[in-house]
């Protein structure tokens, strides 16, 4: 027996037999042409490239009507056929370079990934990946080779290992022949592992060599909720995970059962949980999972995406669909966070010393006025259609604001003067995530309707920590005393202007932190739509009192330590014992 350990991309247990899906390699011709050959080399480029559309386009037409909404993932991959640093980029490497289709692929996806390599947003890097298999599909028609897995010889249930598994294959997966999977490749980001949770299906991805070290026929075991499988269990082993797979099908029944209850504590405090999205196909996990709208939903994917900067009208149109769909929940829609290390296909970006200190998120909006007034505009117009509500990323002073708030009064005047409805109340709002902006907070709230906490950026720029950087990713504190401080300042400048304070950083789902933030006051907890259920949970078995008794205590202590001891013991007395919290508090899971 061997317990290996990755990364949890969905959770629940399987236990089955491995089916090993070995894909096909395809390897790379690679032709010098003559120059007479070129247009011909061009023209059988352009035609593999049709045909693979019309195959996606095929396949989004075969979608099952309960995984509809998963066929945006395949109409980005159609965009993505088309992006200039594929498609054109090959033709003029076709052209200049006098080589064939094949290779000028494969050259245009060396180029891609050097400049992707840098990236250090996680979500942006796994776009990536669906690049990859774009490409791969292309190469393997102009290699006259079939790329999707095939999945028809698979007679009972099974869990698939796999190198890596296409959204495409995983839309295709049959829950009922399909236990689980683990890949060697992948991330909780990535499209697979997003529509993994959105089927139920456990998942663990990232687990290199898995697939040199099972044979198919072999029992295994995934579990979802810690990142292990454990290869051919001996018999206390199955017996332990049956029991855990029983368990956790009851607590979830029981947890999603419960999880449209409000989101009340003992002695009556009421905070709304809500959700962080980025993509249409995740509406219904929203919905399913009981969010009271979306807190924070990041705009970045289809300027990712698209060969050119999507339109006004195609940015109007994804946003009245998400809020039409969500309504009448409102939906908190965040401007554009891109820009040094969140780099767009469609967007020239001047290289940067130091782009997490550079031309980012408002900044960059603010510098390229004639993208944010499209933006803007979408987002006005989609209000009339729903609650919605604008977020402003990385403000770190009210200068800032003042800017935003004149162009948006212009853009305003315009949209009326054409005719066109809008919300003229939309309410505004500022993430606080540089030290700035909380040393300012009593400021800026004078300039806004709420406040959301985004901790990821707020815990990297206050510790000076790159929470990407393996030497010091260590440091990254969420219980550092100076964090607490910074975000119980942010609470208090807030509700002292009248404003409501929310966070949407990761820190709002980890259940650890879910007293500690109640104690400090927050109206709103925005998170992962999975972590909803368990976060409401915990919040109706608590006392607000206690927790803000308990917040008095750990910002009296002097060390991060001290005060992850003091939160665990809290943890522990206070909440009785399940198997997501006991898995929690056990292997650290969010404790960084």
């Amino acid at each position: 027996m061997e317990i290996l350990k990755a990364i949890a991309a969905s959770p629940g247990i399987a236990i089955g037999k491995v089916f090993l899906l070995n894909a096909k390699r395809i390897k790379t011709i690679k032709k010098k042409i003559a120059p007479e050959d070129v247009p011909r080399e061009k023209e059988r480029f352009e035609r593999a490239v049709c045909r693979i559309e019309d195959q996606l386009k095929q396949l989004i037409s075969e979608l099952p009507e309960e995984i509809k909404e998963h066929s945006n993932i395949l109409k980005s991959h159609i965009l993505m056929l088309r992006d200039k640093m594929v498609y054109d980029k090959s033709l003029h490497l076709i052209e200049t370079r006098q080589v064939n289709g094949e290779w000028a692929l494969e050259l245009a996806m060396d180029e891609i990934k050097a400049l992707f390599s840098s990236i250090k947003d996680s979500y942006i890097r796994e776009r990536l990946e669906d690049i990859g298999f774009v490409v791969n599909k292309v190469k393997a028609e102009l290699a006259g080779t079939e790329t999707r897995l095939d999945l028809s010889s698979i007679d009972e249930p099974v869990i698939i290992v796999a190198r890596n598994l296409s959204p495409a294959d995983t839309l295709h997966i049959s829950k009922e022949k399909v236990l689980g999977f683990v890949t060697e490749l992948g991330s909780r980001t990535s499209h697979t592992a997003i529509l993994a949770r959105s089927l139920g299906i456990p998942a663990v991805v990232g687990l290199d060599d898995i697939t040199s070290k099972c044979l198919s026929g072999e029992m295994i075991i995934v579990d979802g909720l810690l990142g292990q499988v454990v290869v051919e269990p001996d018999q206390e082993a199955l017996r332990e995970y049956s029991l855990k797979q029983e368990k956790y099908l009851a607590y979830r029944l029981e947890v999603i059962h419960n999880s449209n209850l409000p989101a009340e504590t003992t002695d009556g405090y009421r905070i709304k949980v809500k959700a962080n999205m980025e993509l249409v196909e995740e509406i219904p996990i929203v919905i399913q999972h009981g969010a009271e709208g979306v807190g924070l939903f990041r705009t970045e994917f289809l300027y990712m995406t698209s060969k050119t900067l999507p339109t006004e009208d195609q940015l109007f149109s994804a946003y009245r669909e998400v809020v039409e769909r969500l309504k009448p929940y409102p939906v908190t829609i965040r401007t554009l966070d891109i820009g040094g290390d969140k780099l767009a296909t469609t967007i020239c970006c001047e290289e940067e010393i130091n782009p997490a200190l550079g031309l980012r998120a408002i900044r960059f909006c603010l510098h390229e006025k004639g993208l944010f007034r499209a933006q803007l505009r979408a987002i006005l117009r989609a209000s009339a259609f729903g609650d919605v509500r604008l977020l402003f990323p990385m403000v770190s002073g009210k200068s800032e604001m003042v800017q935003v708030k004149r162009l948006l009064g212009q853009i305003m005047d315009e949209l009326e003067s054409e005719g066109k409805d809008f919300n003229r109340q939309i309410k505004i709002g500022i993430m606080i995530e540089v030290p700035t902006a909380v040393l300012t907070a009593d400021i800026l709230a004078r300039e806004a309707d709420f406040f959301s906490i985004g901790t990821n950026d707020l815990i990297q720029y206050s510790l000076a920590i790159d929470r990407v950087n393996e030497a010091v990713c260590h440091l990254y504190e969420p219980l550092h005393p100076g964090v607490l401080r910074m975000i119980k300042m942010t609470v208090d400048s807030g509700h002292r202007e009248g404003i409501e304070v929310g966070m949407c950083g990761e820190m709002a789902g980890e259940p650890l932190y879910v007293p500690i933030l109640l104690g400090m006051g927050l109206d709103e907890l925005s998170m992962n739509a999975m972590a909803i259920p368990k976060t409401k949970k915990i919040i109706r078995q608590s006392d607000q009192e206690e927790c803000s008794r308990l917040v008095s205590e750990l910002l009296g202590m002097d060390s991060a330590t001290q005060v992850k001891e003091r939160a665990i013991e809290f943890f522990r007395t206070h909440y009785p014992p399940d198997m997501e919290t006991t898995d929690f508090l056990e292997f650290g899971q969010g404790i960084r």
